[in-house]
Order: structure tokens, then C-alpha cells, then sequence
């Protein structure tokens, strides 16, 4: 998990160090994984050391290790039984229309 105060390029690095461990736990070498996800060697290696990369070659690089999931845990759904739910407690569906106060309206009197 990233600490605090760790800069974007240090969550890189850290990522890239785990996706890299991650590869040598399977057995496999750059060449074959860069194989497996579709992509470049040099771009596994820019993305294994944390050097910049795009977000379609860490989703295909996942797969090809087979650790999808992993993108799951980014943004999760929150599950909450629906007899817990009252009216008030409701998820929004929509955000509010912005009001505008009736004396900026000019009303008549």
C-alpha cells in the first residue's frame, strides 16, 4: 500500500517492483510475458522499473498474468444489503438541480 506522502513516480516504481516480482514468482522471463500481454519488451521493462506506461499496457500485462482482479480493488463497488437502505440513506441517483435563492428571482408583491 503507498505511503501518504509517496510521489506518483514512487507508486510507479513500487508497482512496477510488485508486477516484477509478481513474474519472477511465475517462472517467467521478460520476453515471454512481454509475449503474453502483446506488448514491446522495452515496454514491459519501462513498466517493471516504473518509467512511465499506459494504462492499457499494465490491464493487458495484468491479464497475461492472470491477475485481473487486481483492477478490481482500485475502485470497489460498494455492497449493502438492500433492506439496510431506508429512504434517507439511499444512494443519489442523480445530483441536485442548483437552486437559485427566490429574492434573486424578483418576486412580485
Amino acid at each position: 500500500m503507498a505511503a501518504p506522502n509517496e510521489t506518483p513516480e514512487e507508486m510507479e516504481a513500487a508497482l512496477g517492483e510488485r508486477l516484477r516480482t509478481l513474474r519472477l514468482t511465475r517462472n517467467l522471463d521478460q520476453r515471454i510475458l512481454a509475449e503474453r500481454a502483446g506488448v514491446s519488451l522495452k515496454t514491459l521493462r519501462s513498466l517493471e522499473l516504473g518509467n512511465g506506461s499506459t494504462l492499457g499496457t499494465l490491464m493487458r500485462v495484468l491479464r497475461a498474468l492472470g491477475r485481473e482482479e487486481w483492477l478490481h480493488s482500485v475502485a470497489p463497488v460498494a455492497t449493502i444489503h438492500p433492506l439496510a437502505l431506508n429512504r434517507h440513506d439511499a444512494p443519489r441517483q442523480r445530483s441536485s438541480k442548483r437552486r437559485t435563492p427566490t429574492a434573486a428571482h424578483g418576486t412580485k408583491g
